[in-house]
């Protein structure tokens, strides 16, 4: 029990031992995080989390599963009170309504010519639905919803209305904004709000189930950016212009960013789907594995690159990240271990200037923020809100000196004094000791600064640990701090509580699991 000694007079013990955590089991490990407190590196948005809708209907299979359910924009429950408390709870969530059969929805307002009709399943059509209708009077429903619940809304439009089929399989002639526009305008007549339209789904590069090319795409974009001044001419707040929603591809997406710049668009928005496809056995193996992880660097650096040499006032987002696509994966992708590949994601992308990242999805298939029957937060809910709650927008160098099996992201603290840590242990049985130092503050060692907030007797920080029920990465139930995670009969979402820990203390992980630390007294140049 010798490396355990340090844990007795910890509230965390408590919670490690229901853990089921021996000494057996478990090894011991030190390690240090070296945190640069004298300039951000990069910065996020505000409101960095966000999460989509999707538009797929309960016919929608994959592998033999049906996962979506009633959890498409069209028949979503939206009187369910878990729903509303869980967006609500973010004070505001960023919902990007789109998905893959969005560029064959068209919408139900005065211009659309036949009857407004949903989807039907048909296998030799493209994603193997026939064109589905959004009435307005669904339209009114999700709004008066996200006004209710304080949702920010980003639209994915209709791109490949009024286009043709090219010899080379792509789709050619000019986007038809007729419909698009008319719906633009219904918006703005009722009031609604909307942060931001977004042309098309996953059309760049090879695309997915068809593709535009770039040259083309960049006329199709400057006609929703003429579209969206006219119909907001004289607004106070005109919401942004996004593209292309697809998956990154360097010479395609530079075609679009050089010839849009420099204002045309606001966001360049691309697509992750890194894991493969959710029947992947190995899923688990990828998401524990860093090398793996590290393999999604390359994207976020080429498109930030591309930013920065066009001089372009665009801004990077994630505008869909599911994982594994085809639904995911379900115990892999609905499960606790899944909050190692998404936080880690949040973490790597904020250090490229990614200003938000939405999650696939909120609601539906097996990546689902929300359980699709019973509305209940998955895992990656609780992540997701943390973060929110305790990263701030300015992101700072983190190194981890030690095992690579520990992965270590910084930012200042969200409207809080100093910073908050993010450290995410994907070794099954070794429990690390971590110290943080200071990083050339003040023209100091960081050895010195390691001291000086040993010294800081006083000083509290607050942890939040989260670890699986019962030690099972495949759990679909977390736990803070040794508590479960659940809603109560009334819907609410509940409180995450910190336990405080003494400065002195070394943050403690346990195996398989995720800390956030709140460190008041770390003093950032950078953060104030």
């Amino acid at each position: 029990m010798a490396g355990l000694r340090f844990l007795v007079g910890s509230l965390w013990f408590l919670a490690l031992l229901r853990l089921g955590a021996t000494a057996e089991a478990a090894t011991a490990a030190a390690g240090v995080v070296s945190v640069d407190g004298r300039r951000a590196i990069a910065s996020t948005g505000e409101d960095f989390v966000c999460a989509t809708l999707d538009w797929w209907p309960p016919e929608k299979c994959d592998y033999g599963t049906c996962a979506w359910g009633r959890a498409s924009l069209l028949n979503l429950d939206l009187s369910n009170k878990i729903l509303l408390n869980a967006v609500r709870a973010f004070s505001p969530l960023t919902l990007r309504l789109g998905g893959s059969l969005q560029d064959k929805v068209v919408y139900g307002t005065g211009d659309l010519q036949g009857p407004c009709a949903p989807f039907v399943k048909n296998a030799s059509e493209m994603h193997g639905f026939t064109q589905g209708c959004l009435p307005m009077r669904r339209w009114d429903e999700l709004n008066a919803f996200f006004q209710k619940s304080g949702a920010k809304i980003v639209f994915g439009l209709n791109a490949l209305n009024g286009r043709v089929p090219l010899q080379d399989g792509s789709m050619g002639g000019n986007w038809d904004t007729t419909n698009a526009a008319s719906l633009i305008r219904y918006t703005v007549s009722k009031g609604y709000t909307i942060h931001g339209w977004e042309l098309g789904n996953e059309l760049s590069g090879n695309g997915v189930g068809t593709r535009v090319g770039a040259d083309q795409y960049v006329k199709d974009v400057i006609a929703l950016k003429s579209t969206v001044d006219n119909v907001y001419r004289g607004s106070s707040s005109k919401p942004l212009v996004l593209a292309p929603g697809g998956f990154f591809d360097a010479g395609w997406f530079n075609e679009l960013i050089v010839k849009t710049r420099p204002n045309l668009v606001n966001v360049v928005t691309h697509h992750i789907y890194n894991l493969g496809p959710g029947v992947d056995t190995h899923l688990v193996d990828k998401i524990l594995n860093p090398s793996y992880l590290d393999g999604m660097v390359s994207t976020f650096s080429s498109l930030q690159g591309l930013l920065k040499a066009a001089g372009t006032s665009a801004v990077a987002w994630v505008g869909e990240a599911g994982g594994a696509y085809n639904s995911g994966h379900h115990l892999v992708t609905d499960a606790f271990v899944f909050s190692f590949w998404f936080l880690d994601q949040f973490g790597m992308s904020a250090k490229y200037d990614t200003k938000s990242y939405c999650r696939q999805s909120f609601i539906g298939g097996n990546y689902g923020l929300l359980n699709t029957t019973t509305f209940q937060p998955n895992p990656d809910y609780y992540s997701a809100l943390l973060w929110h709650r305790l990263m701030g927008t300015r992101v700072l160098d983190a190194k981890f000196n030690g095992t690579n099996m520990v992965r270590t992201y910084a930012h200042c603290a969200k409207h809080s004094p100093g910073i908050t840590l993010l450290l995410i242990n994907l070794h099954g049985s070794a429990i690390n000791r971590v110290s943080v130092t200071s990083e050339g503050a003040h023209g100091h060692t960081s050895r010195r600064h390691g001291r000086k907030f040993a010294q800081a007797a006083s000083a509290m920080r607050e942890e939040y640990h989260l670890t699986p029920k019962d030690g099972d990465i495949q759990s679909q139930v977390m736990m803070l701090n040794g508590r479960a995670l659940v809603t109560d009969a009334d819907g609410n979402i509940p409180r995450m509580e910190p336990v405080r820990v003494a400065a002195a203390q070394h943050i403690v992980i346990a195996p398989y699991s995720i800390v956030f630390a709140h460190i008041p007294y770390f003093r950032a140049p950078a953060c104030s």
